[in-house]
């Protein structure tokens, strides 16, 4: 029979504990500037670890407590039903946006990732 380490033994015990992962991504997201994005996946290579899918995740479960709308699809377009929340929030900060097209369902903008990207560059130190 295996031996079960002391954190199997008590599962409850730390049950309100965010994972490690799970926090990483938070403060990256935290970090980002007003104004500025990044993508799932540049949130993923910036922390070493994980991928698009991972972070998505992540934001999904814990990020409502961080500017999620900071962490985006690298299309640029809106998260789905959150749109007009998120549209709220860059008109605020200035997040560099694109017209829709008249063609285009909803006629939302979407985000000018060439402009609005941010590489984790400039006010990024101490991350790992």
């Amino acid at each position: 029979m295996s031996e079960q380490s002391p954190a199997e033994d008590t599962p409850g015990e730390h049950a309100d504990a965010l994972p490690e992962y799970a926090e990483r991504v938070l403060d990256a997201a935290e970090r980002i500037p007003p104004g500025r994005v990044m993508t799932y996946g540049d949130v993923a290579e910036w922390l070493e670890e994980g991928g698009p899918r991972q972070v998505g995740r992540v934001m999904s479960l814990y990020g409502g407590a961080v500017p999620w709308w900071r962490v985006v699809r690298a299309d640029g377009v809106l998260l789905p039903g959150h749109e007009l929340r998120a549209l709220d929030h860059y008109r605020a900060e200035g997040t560099p946006l694109k017209q829709a097209a008249k063609s285009a369902e909803g006629h939302l903008p979407r985000l000018d990732m060439r402009r609005a990207r941010w590489d984790g560059g400039a006010g990024a130190e101490g991350h790992t």
